[in-house]
Parts: C-alpha cells; sequence; structure tokens
C-alpha cells in the first residue's frame, strides 16, 4: 500500500479557498530527496510530512523547491487532519517538533489556533530604487530573518500591487516580501499579500507565517490586542492574529479538498 497524501485548504472555512497544503503522516522519518520529489510533484505551496515522536510528531515543510523553516497553513492542515482522523480527542493540544522549536496547535472556538514564535520586523532603509518606484505610497520599510515587510498607504495600493517590479530585487528579504496596510472596508483590521518566488511562490494564497511579523507590527500601530486578518490573494484567507510576548496565536479553519495514495516506495 502507498503513502496516504491529504488536501486540506487552509484559513477558511470552504474548498477551493485559503491556502492549499498536501500532508503525509507516516509512520516515521523518511527519506529527505523522496519528500523533495513529492513536494515538487504535488506543486502545492506546501508539502507537510510528519510522524510520532515523543509526545507528538516530528514535522517538516517543502515548497516545490525549498525546506521552510516556518509555515503557518501547513501545520493548520497537518492539525485539521490528525483531529479528522481520530488520532487526539478534540480537547487534546497536539504537540509539533520542528525546525523553528515547538509549536502546538489546539481546538478553540470552532477555529485551529497555533501558537507559533513571534517574528518582529526592524526598520531597514528604503532603496532609492524603491523610493522612485513608490515614494510616499510606503510608510515602513522593515525586515526580520525570513521576511522583507513593506507597509504601503492604502488598502488600494495593497491590492493592485506588482510582485514584478524590478524594484523589488533590492529588497533585503532572505524568503519573501510581506505587503501590507491597516484596511479600510470595516470587516478587517489589516490586509497583506506574500511573495516568494525564490522558494516557488510567486504569490502565497494565506501565510501563517507572514503574520508572525505582521500580528507585533499592527497591534502597536493600532493599539489592538487582536487582530483581525485578510489576506488578499486571488484565494483569499482569513487569520485571527494574537501576539502574547514573543509568541503569537494564529486562528483559522481547515477543510479537507481530497484524498488519495502515492504510488511506489518511500
Amino acid at each position: 500500500m502507498g503513502q496516504k497524501i491529504i488536501q486540506v485548504n487552509a484559513f477558511t472555512d470552504r474548498p477551493f479557498s485559503g491556502n492549499p497544503a498536501a500532508v503525509c503522516v507516516m509512520p516515521g522519518p523518511a527519506d529527505e530527496n523522496w519528500m523533495r520529489l513529492v513536494a515538487r510533484e504535488m506543486n502545492l505551496p506546501e508539502t507537510a510530512f510528519l510522524y510520532p515522536e515523543g509526545d507528538g510528531y516530528h514535522l517538516r515543510w517543502f515548497t516545490p523547491v525549498e525546506e521552510e523553516d516556518l509555515c503557518g497553513h501547513a501545520t493548520l492542515a497537518s492539525a485539521h487532519v490528525l483531529w479528522e482522523e481520530g488520532r487526539f480527542r478534540p480537547e487534546e493540544t497536539l504537540r509539533f517538533h520542528t525546525r523553528s522549536g515547538l509549536l502546538t496547535a489546539r481546538r478553540s472556538g470552532g477555529r485551529i489556533e497555533l501558537d507559533f514564535p513571534a517574528e518582529p520586523v526592524h526598520p531597514v532603509e528604503i532603496p532609492p530604487s524603491l523610493k522612485e518606484a513608490f515614494g510616499d505610497r510606503i510608510r515602513f520599510l522593515g525586515a526580520n530573518h525570513l521576511d522583507c515587510l513593506m507597509e504601503l498607504a492604502s488598502e488600494t495600493e495593497v491590492r493592485g500591487f506588482d510582485p514584478d517590479h524590478p524594484s523589488l530585487q533590492s529588497l533585503p528579504y532572505r524568503r519573501g516580501l510581506i505587503v501590507t496596510s491597516a484596511s479600510e472596508s470595516g470587516k478587517y483590521d489589516i490586509i497583506s499579500r506574500f511573495f516568494a518566488p525564490n522558494h516557488g511562490i510567486p504569490e502565497d494564497p494565506a501565510t501563517g507565517s507572514a503574520h508572525c511579523a505582521l500580528g507585533p507590527y499592527w497591534t502597536e500601530r493600532l493599539g489592538k490586542p487582536e487582530l483581525h486578518a485578510f489576506q488578499a490573494s486571488e484565494r483569499g484567507g482569513i487569520l485571527h492574529v494574537r501576539p502574547e510576548g514573543d509568541r503569537v496565536r494564529l486562528a483559522g479553519q481547515a477543510v479537507t479538498v481530497w484524498r488519495g495514495e502515492l504510488a511506489g516506495e518511500k
């Protein structure tokens, strides 16, 4: 029998929206090259591989081209699968051992809530090419060890942002670019988009790990302890974000789209 694989859409309550992730729950460790090949074959923003370890599960995330240090939506998808398959009781807290340390998930108010590390950004100098391209529309430019965060003047600017602008080549990010503003709709507190072309993700639909930076940034700016956030990709994603010191609580929903089986050996 081949390896079972499940596709889950995360940070949404509807199929065909949110951020898709493939989830492989395995009996034990697998060959890294095999995991990379599976992730490339799935061609989704992330494929999660997990197996029992100690008091929880060892969890790794792969894009079609890279292994990631931190991923929110595929962790949410993994927790969703473990509960859906009855591996844990609904009231139990799940523990994931990852490259970013211990991450946990629990069910709360109809959502899955993740406990992730906060990744606050520090201000960086705006490159001349970016100043020339966007001028006063840039309210802030910052970076952490993962991403660059750029606040623009309005929600309209964020929704209309062109990720192929040549000035972006000068940005100091390792993984991706977060573009954000306060929301003007009244339905959400903040809006964002996320781009990581060097990791095989031209635009990510709903990025939990980006909100580890967005949460601390916007709670201070807006004076709110908790944020209702919308990621304005074509598929869209909804996240509830609550920073707590050096941690961030990320909450959202998930839905299974399909279940299948990989042929061949690991």
